[in-house]
């Protein structure tokens, strides 16, 4: 595996994690001090953001384990 896909798989697990702590702190009323800037629009965008946080870490593990080299294909 490359340096920069294992940087990468690594950005996406730490962003979907982030995403998915903060997502479940926020419903119990705590908020991680680096993101409290995300609820200043309002709690709906916070929720947006959050959720985009957690699906953007999944797509980039996602797209950086797959192959798409094309070598299965007939």
């Amino acid at each position: 595996m490359s340096g920069k896909k294992s940087w990468m798989i690594l950005l996406g697990f730490l962003l979907a994690g982030t995403g998915f702590l903060a997502l479940v702190l926020s419903l119990i009323g705590v908020k991680l001090s680096f993101l409290a800037w995300i609820d200043a629009p309002g709690p709906l965008f916070g929720f947006v953001l959050r959720l985009v946080f957690i699906v953007a870490g999944i797509i980039l593990v996602y797209l950086n384990y797959s192959d798409f080299s094309g070598d299965n294909i007939r």
